[in-house]
């Protein structure tokens, strides 16, 4: 089992940045891919970023539209995601996961793809 611990949320005016970093424990075979969710008020939980652990990267391109980067530091088992150009929708608990298994040819992501997730940490954007 994977434990995740995000930090870094908070709140921002529009046009602003914030970086999310997720501290990752256990073992690193449980974490060949990594990634990043979020969940708005009244919305379904969506993907918005995951990486493997070769730095293959996949964006969700509905809402990101080059807006954010992610990393990892396999070194220090941190995730991280860099977001620009910050806007209200991206208001959201963002949550930081994990799953052993390798992903080949995907453009999108469930859920269920997944089976560690932090707790989350609360992004709020304000126009």
């Amino acid at each position: 089992q994977v434990h995740l611990e995000e930090s870094g949320g908070g709140v921002v005016q529009a046009g602003g940045s914030l970086r999310l970093s997720c501290a990752a424990s256990g073992r690193s075979n449980d974490m060949n891919t990594m990634g990043w969710f979020r969940q708005a008020p009244e919305k379904e939980r969506e993907f918005v970023a995951v990486i493997t652990w070769g730095d293959r990267i996949t964006y969700n391109q509905d809402f990101v539209k080059g807006r954010f980067a992610i990393s990892r530091d396999n070194a220090k088992n941190t995730l991280y995601l860099q977001m620009n150009s910050l806007e209200p929708e991206d208001t959201a608990v963002y949550y930081c996961v994990a799953s052993p298994r390798v992903f080949y040819g995907r453009e999108l992501y469930i859920k269920e793809d997944f089976g560690s997730w932090g707790q989350g940490t609360q992004v709020t954007v304000s126009s």
